[in-house]
């Protein structure tokens, strides 16, 4: 089977934050499970949004859903290990684009994982996929557009 491979432009990187593992994320394996660093990415995706006066559901029932998740892991992360979550946009189209992640250790550096998350905006009455506003490409005039 073929390995994921993510790689992301250095600049599209607009917002970090900190995260502390929890004892309750660690896993069997001891390391932080899948679904808890699923959970921290769901986080600093919020974090991200909030920073940038993006309302996950705005007045007119619009907001942004996650269409699919890609993570890499390239190392474990253990309980209390702070890590870094930058935050990122790349691939924005007519209806959304990826959310891109580097997760680190505060301590080190260390790369432990790549992750990128797709979403559309949605109107959520309608039960439809909505354009993106364009106020939303306006906060973000570096990031690519691939038009379809």
């Amino acid at each position: 089977m073929a390995r994921l491979h993510l790689e992301f432009p250095e600049d599209q990187f607009y917002f970090t934050t900190q995260l502390t593992v929890r004892i309750t994320d660690i896993n069997a394996g001891k390391h932080l499970a899948n679904d808890s660093m699923i959970s921290m990415i769901s986080e600093a995706r919020a974090r991200f949004l909030y920073q940038f006066g993006i309302e996950e559901v705005s007045e007119n029932d619009t907001g942004i859903i996650v269409t699919d998740l890609a993570t890499t892991y390239k190392r474990e992360a253990f309980a209390r290990d702070p890590l870094i979550f930058e935050v990122g946009l790349m691939d924005l189209n007519k209806y959304g684009g990826d959310i891109i992640f580097r997760i680190t250790k505060a301590v080190g550096g260390e790369l432990v994982a790549l992750a990128k998350s797709g979403f559309v905006f949605y109107h959520f009455s309608s039960s439809r996929v909505a354009p993106m506003p364009e106020d939303f490409r306006l906060r973000f005039p570096g990031v690519n557009y691939i038009a379809e």
